[in-house]
């Protein structure tokens, strides 16, 4: 590709042709502030924040969008810049809802960070605000269009990584806000609740609904056996909540946090994880050797259970019916620990720290039921948690590290450590099918083809004698390709893991906000890499690696039970999927 040769401020700057101005800029070390870009996904120009002046241009230039050509000289931060840039900055603040103090992206909030940046103490332009909307309905995603700075990122996210378009632009000049067809809520239209739109809007116009007051409540009610259960995710997320790099494991710190804030116990949900594989595992033999319908796949993600029930409800009958992780912990802790604590189920309070806003939705599902017996009453994401240890006055950063509860639940392994990345699920199926299958242990525990932030991954194993095909998709443009096949009769797939967000669950709508500026300077998956090392190097220092050799899981059973995919395991681990609405009228 042709080399192009400009200046920024005076500076000699080469660049590929096609570059943008903003590109140039970040080669040459020079920042330039920007709203609505984000790479890889938006470039609209629309906020005018990274306006610079072009030497003999009319206009100033929104350096996002505006490629680069053989000696052009740049000014990103002459007079005319600045005051373009600072004006694009006022004029969305006079419309911006600014109660900065109360709202969840205080000191995180990118139009914050601008003003600030820019010197701006002033409401320059004062006058009337659009109508807003308030939706709180849906159970994950709360809506607030008095802080929407209309960038379009949230719009571009939902298109991009989902293929579904939920969020739009609607109504024209100052009518203009973005949601739902006809400004209907959430819980009205085909909306996944996977939280990557909360994930990339700069203000707070998007957020998680919280949960914190039912589990504080909870917490503060003698009357109530709280039980706290961590997603393999979160450990590798929650420290940027207290200000450490992306990819910091603090499981120990996490763990000593939560039985502080008075949690009665403290598990982790790789319980569920290898529970998950025992009762997913056994499914999969089953349906190989008994005919069933393949290509088998997973059900452990929310989001994507909601968009096949959508989307391609014809293909229900391939999901798995095994209930996700975290579930399946609540339901054994609401009927084995409720049974051999001697407490009332009722009495009972479940807790998942999630890496995801579609769980909150996920536990209000009538088909994971268990009688009148919900499996987990609350769900709080990583951001969430790292809220309510602050509300505790807990000084994170200087805790000890502990150890989960270890009676019962307390034991796991690799294998349910590494469902947190893209596909962790697959490679933990993998290590127990083929074992149990081949009746020897496995030559090598690293199915590594399954791994990585591409948006198909895929291998072809020898098992027990079978060539046994395998693909892994995360975010729901990745699957619809594996969709369509299965749909055709074309698919050469026997199992299929699909999660809902990009890079599965580190990446998750409930996990902590990566700025911007990380977002904009790293190459695209940087941050997920170093979330999913995070597991991979857990799943490396554990001394067991695959699920079926956790003793509590044996124990739970041979004393419980019975055997995976027993009329107890059904009654209890396992659920069903039904065609949804696209939209409610």
């Amino acid at each position: 590709m042709a080399i192009v040769n400009i200046k920024i401020n005076n500076i000699p700057v080469q660049v590929e042709s096609g570059a943008t101005i903003l590109e140039a800029a970040q080669v040459a070390g020079i920042k330039i502030p920007t709203l609505c870009y984000l790479k890889g996904l938006n470039k609209s120009g629309a906020c005018r924040v990274c306006l610079v002046e072009v030497k003999g241009a009319k206009n100033l230039a929104a350096s996002c969008n505006y490629p680069v050509s053989e000696g052009m000289e740049v000014f990103t931060h002459s007079e005319r810049a600045l005051s373009g840039r600072r004006n694009s900055v006022e004029l969305l603040m006079s419309n911006h809802n600014k109660n900065c103090l109360s709202c969840k992206r205080n000191q995180t909030c990118e139009l914050q960070t601008l003003a600030s940046d820019l010197n701006i103490r002033e409401n320059k332009y004062e006058g009337h605000f659009s109508k807003p909307t308030f939706d709180e309905v849906s159970p994950g995603i709360v809506r607030d269009t008095s802080k929407c700075v209309l960038c379009g990122r949230c719009v571009s996210a939902c298109k991009f990584y989902q293929g579904l378009g939920v969020l739009s632009f609607q109504g024209r000049g100052f009518e203009s806000k973005v949601g739902p067809v006809f400004d209907k809520s959430f819980n009205e239209v085909n909306c996944i609740q996977c939280g990557q739109c909360i994930n990339v809007c700069p203000v707070g116009a998007l957020t998680e609904k919280e949960n914190i007051h039912d589990v504080f409540m909870a917490l503060n009610n003698p009357n109530k056996h709280v039980i706290v259960q961590t997603a393999p995710a979160v450990r590798a997320s929650l420290g940027e909540e207290f200000g450490y790099p992306i990819g910091t494991r603090v499981t120990g710190k996490m763990v000593a946090a939560l039985k502080r804030c008075g949690f009665n116990r403290v598990y982790d949900t790789n319980f569920g994880a290898d529970l998950t594989i025992m009762e997913e595992g056994t499914e999969f033999i089953g349906r190989v050797q008994k005919g069933g319908t393949l290509p088998m796949i997973t059900s452990c993600s929310p989001g994507w259970i909601k968009y096949i029930e959508y989307e391609y409800p014809e293909l229900l009958p391939h999901l798995s019916t095994c209930k996700s992780p975290h579930m399946m912990l609540g339901a054994i802790i609401k009927s084995y620990y409720a049974k051999t604590k001697g407490i009332d189920p009722r009495n009972i309070y479940v807790v998942s720290i999630m890496p995801c806003t579609a769980k909150k939705t996920e536990i209000l599902r009538p088909e994971n039921r268990v009688g009148d017996i919900q499996d987990v009453d609350a769900v709080l994401t990583t951001r969430e948690c790292g809220r309510l240890i602050k509300l505790f006055g807990i000084d994170f950063n200087n805790l000890q590290d502990e150890e989960f509860d270890q009676d019962m639940f307390g034991e796991y392994t690799g294998a349910g450590v590494i469902f947190g990345a893209s596909g962790g699920v697959m490679e933990a199926a993998l290590r127990t099918v083929k074992e149990i299958l081949e009746n020897k242990p496995l030559d090598e525990l690293d199915f590594t083809e399954v791994r990585g932030m591409g948006g198909i991954k895929e291998a072809s194993l020898q098992i027990a004698g079978l060539e046994v095909n395998v693909a892994v998709a995360s975010s729901m443009s990745m699957a619809k390709g594996l969709l369509d096949q299965i749909k055709k009769g074309t698919s050469k797939y026997h199992f299929i893991e699909i999660m809902g967000c990009p890079g599965g669950c580190i990446n998750g709508g409930g996990q902590s906000i990566v700025p911007a500026s990380i977002r904009n300077a790293e190459a695209m998956n940087n941050f997920k890499n170093l979330r999913a090392k995070t597991l991979y190097d857990e799943d490396l220092d554990c001394e067991k690696r695959k699920s079926h050799e956790n003793e509590q899981i044996q124990q739970l059973y041979k004393n419980f039970l019975g055997e995976p995919c027993s009329h107890k395991s059904h009654e209890l681990l396992h659920t069903t999927y039904s065609k949804k609405e696209k939209f409610t009228i």
